[in-house]
C-alpha cells in the first residue's frame, strides 16, 4: 500500500537545503520515493508544535517498508548529517498515513 509523510520543516539555510535536496534525490528515486507537494509557507495559523515552520511538503513511497529503508539507507544518512542537519532548526512530521493512489 503507497505510504506517505507530511512534513514541516523550519529552514534557516536556504542554500544549504537545496544542497540537501540535490543530494538525496537520487537515492531517494532508488527507493521509489518522490515529492508530492512542496510549500514555501509565509503563516502558520494553527499548529499542534511550538516550532516554526516554513516549508511543508509530502514524501511518498510504494510502502511504510520502503520509506523505513530509504531513511535508514547509509549514504543518505550521510548527506542528511553534511546538509540538513546544519539547514533547519526544527522537523515535524505532521501526518504518516497509507495513501488510496
Amino acid at each position: 500500500m503507497p505510504y506517505e509523510r507530511i512534513i514541516g520543516l523550519d529552514i534557516i539555510d536556504e542554500e544549504e537545503y537545496q544542497r540537501y535536496r540535490e543530494a538525496m534525490l537520487p537515492i531517494l528515486k532508488t527507493y521509489g520515493g518522490a515529492f508530492g507537494f512542496d510549500f514555501k509557507v509565509s503563516e502558520v495559523l494553527l499548529s499542534k508544535t511550538e516550532d516554526n515552520i516554513n516549508r511543508v511538503f509530502t514524501i511518498a513511497f510504494s510502502s511504510r517498508e520502503r520509506m523505513e529503508e530509504f531513511f535508514s539507507d547509509p549514504d543518505y544518512v550521510v548527506i542528511q548529517n553534511r546538509h540538513l542537519k546544519n539547514s533547519i532548526k526544527s522537523k515535524t512530521v505532521i501526518s504518516m498515513h497509507e495513501t488510496n493512489s
